[in-house]
């Protein structure tokens, strides 16, 4: 299936939109970091990688401007790097819901973890959770993890769609 000049052009753009989300969200984060002092736990830092590699992904489909076949695979590696944040949401979502004397000890640091453990083993260690990554920080009423979820859900299933979907529908300029 080939795509139109003019159809590739704003396929592109589709995919500049969801790299904007992204950076806009990872810029969300560290405003709360870094201006507000909401300090990010292991699993949050998981997060914003993971939304990294999301952008990334959106990027690259902007620069390569896949047509016929191509898309597709940016559309399942979108939804992979999506899916992985999601996941690691849920996991933090039900690490808070924990009642108190279920939540696991706090560990050492992460960079603590990175310099003395391997990759995997960190990995490991960071997906336990630990007490930290229990603690409930809202925004809105909503938990942080609550809405990170719902942006990779929201931003995931948007790239899939504009990636996938019929061309002469498209509706971005």
């Amino acid at each position: 299936m080939t795509v139109s000049w003019i159809e590739w052009r704003r396929l592109r753009g589709a995919n500049m939109l969801g790299f904007l989300a992204c950076a806009g969200l990872l810029g969300g984060a560290y405003y709360l970091e870094f201006v507000v002092g909401m300090e990010p736990c292991p699993l949050c830092i998981l997060q914003r990688l993971a939304m990294f590699a999301l952008g990334i992904v959106f990027l690259l489909a902007v620069v390569h401007g896949p047509r016929g076949r191509g898309r597709f695979g940016y559309a399942f590696l979108i939804l992979l790097s999506a899916g992985t944040g999601a996941a690691i949401a849920v996991r933090h979502l039900w690490l808070q819901s924990l009642p108190p004397d279920q939540v696991p000890a706090c560990g050492p640091g992460l960079d603590f973890m990175v310099e003395a453990f391997p990759l995997q083993e960190v990995l490991m260690m960071v997906l336990e959770g630990s007490g930290e990554c229990a603690e409930v920080e809202t925004l809105f009423g909503v938990t942080l993890p609550g809405w990170t979820l719902a942006a990779f859900v929201i931003v995931g299933l948007y790239g899939f769609w504009v990636n996938v979907k019929p061309r002469e529908r498209l509706i971005w300029a």
